[in-house]
């Protein structure tokens, strides 16, 4: 099957064709006519397959035909963040430059002003994330009353974000003959509950099973440790010779440090979080796409649906402490039917989140033992790792957590001297408490007493009643006091109120 045998109009075919696809993804084939037939559509897909363009195609032919009023944009497209927005209002600029289509992007990082000089005017397509437009809900610049056609897109990275109440609250504006088109890559119980509520009698689409990773990309295991990461990192990037790569961290301060240390080494690196402003990530974004950047150090503010299509391999830095993050982070490779590599450093405390990849995928991910310490760079073949294997690692790094934190852990058990087990001869002789004697039991007793070693110090010493706070008393309490000197007067000053109070 071709584009044009999904009945799309000739304009579009013609920018289709332009940019070189002439055969759909699967995603694409079996949606566009049920959207062009005005039905609601459940896509669920992994990502990578097409999803925006299978509602960006249909969505052009079917807004050719109208004309947009001031205020009232006639669809809504619904992204969560804004790399995604931006991603989304370039396919329509890319498939509807033969149209005369008018689009506004509303997303953070960007004066309101300049939005609300477009929404004035009147826009067809509304692209915005949840946040912003309910910001110009609030301030009366946007009516979503005359929207024909609501587009909610990544619905499970809203549910992480989230969105979900802000996209319920939006729904509620809306009127309620639309058409609407939900897509998400995984279907949690909540996704599937929205499914319920806002969709009507949805053309389900289902083109892989959700939550499987793309079967181009070829994954790989890598364990490590927390120090040799770095080195692990640029050793396979040199004997790899790494065409360009994403390199994913959990935290954004680490994306700052590793992009900050790759560059150092002679890499050219850029960073992407989302803490940068809007103008610094979109540079970034650019010099990756055309090459001036070699590495792109994210958060996973950029794994979902950023359409890169020659990513050669994606690494994760951190393995990702969600499943669904995994699939739409290796995702930014493999893509259009190309082949990827994806690599995951993980370290034993990763073991509980490999174990959720597994049983979110239904695959263990080929492991691969490198010689970290010595940064040597080469590797051998391991035994996959197992979801029972990695989930009882993880069991046994909280068993030993929680032996640091609450009382005393069996390793220091077995270092307690065997003697304090001795039971200790009891002293049956009288002696005077002043003298040698005296002092040679205070010898005997321990400087200091161990913490969570009551009983023990208990037993030691039943000859010697304990007294007040026991064997220890603190220094300071020890510490001499010393009072000031009253001068004359204010002794005299003493003497005449006690005779007052006699």
């Amino acid at each position: 099957m071709t584009f044009d045998d999904l009945g799309l109009a000739p304009e579009i075919l013609k920018a289709v064709a332009e940019t070189g696809y002439t055969t759909p993804t699967p995603i694409q084939e079996q949606a566009i006519p049920h959207v062009l037939g005005g039905r609601d559509v459940l896509g669920i897909a992994q990502t990578g397959t097409g999803k925006t363009a299978s509602f960006t195609l249909p969505m052009i032919d079917k807004l050719s035909r109208g004309r947009a009023r001031a205020r009232m944009p006639r669809s809504l497209i619904l992204e969560p963040t804004r790399e995604l927005a931006a991603q989304v209002a370039e396919n329509f600029e890319t498939y509807g430059k033969y149209n005369k289509l008018s689009m506004a992007l509303l997303i953070g990082g960007v004066s309101f002003g300049d939005q609300e000089k477009k929404l004035d005017r009147g826009v067809d397509v509304l692209i915005a994330t949840p946040g912003r437009l309910l910001d110009h809900c609030g301030r009366g610049k946007v009516l979503l009353t005359g929207v024909q056609i609501l587009v909610i897109d990544e619905a499970d990275r809203m549910l992480d974000m989230g969105f979900i109440p802000d996209i319920e609250e939006i729904c509620k504006k809306l009127p309620f003959t639309r058409q609407t088109l939900f897509f998400s890559a995984t279907m949690p119980p909540e996704i599937q509950r929205l499914t319920d509520t806002f969709l009507h009698n949805p053309e389900r689409i289902e083109v892989s099973r959700a939550a499987s990773s793309n079967e181009n990309i070829k994954q790989v295991l890598i364990k490590t440790t927390r120090d040799n990461k770095r080195d692990v990192l640029q050793k396979i990037i040199e004997d790899e010779n790494v065409k360009n790569a994403i390199i994913f961290c959990n935290r954004k301060r680490d994306v700052s440090v590793l992009e900050r240390a790759l560059s150092k080494s002679g890499l050219s690196a850029g960073a992407i979080h989302g803490d940068l402003d809007q103008s610094t990530r979109t540079k970034t974004l650019d010099g990756f796409r055309k090459g001036t950047i070699r590495l792109l150090v994210a958060s996973d503010v950029a794994a979902r649906g950023l359409d890169i299509p020659d990513v050669s391999h994606v690494f994760n830095y951190d393995v990702p402490s969600h499943a669904e993050d995994y699939v739409h982070r290796i995702g930014r490779t493999g893509r259009a039917g190309k082949t990827g590599t994806a690599y995951t450093l993980a370290t034993r405390e990763d073991g509980k989140y490999l174990a959720a990849i597994e049983k979110l995928t239904g695959n263990p991910i080929p492991a691969l033992e490198k010689d970290a310490a010595a940064g040597s760079g080469e590797t051998t073949p391991a035994e996959p790792e197992t979801a029972a294997t990695a989930e009882e690692d993880g069991k046994k790094e909280t068993k030993r957590g929680r032996g640091r934190r609450g009382g005393r852990s069996k390793d220091k058990a077995a270092a307690e001297p065997a003697q304090e087990a001795a039971p200790k001869a009891e002293t049956t002789e009288k002696t005077d408490d002043s003298g040698p004697q005296k002092t040679a039991k205070s010898e005997e007793k321990p400087a200091r007493r161990e913490r969570g070693g009551r009983g023990r110090d208990r037993d030691r010493d039943d000859d010697q009643p304990v007294v007040g706070l026991g064997d220890h008393v603190p220094a300071f309490i020890l510490r001499a006091v010393k009072l000031p000197k009253k001068n004359a007067k204010e002794a005299d000053d003493e003497l005449e109120t006690e005779s007052e109070d006699a």
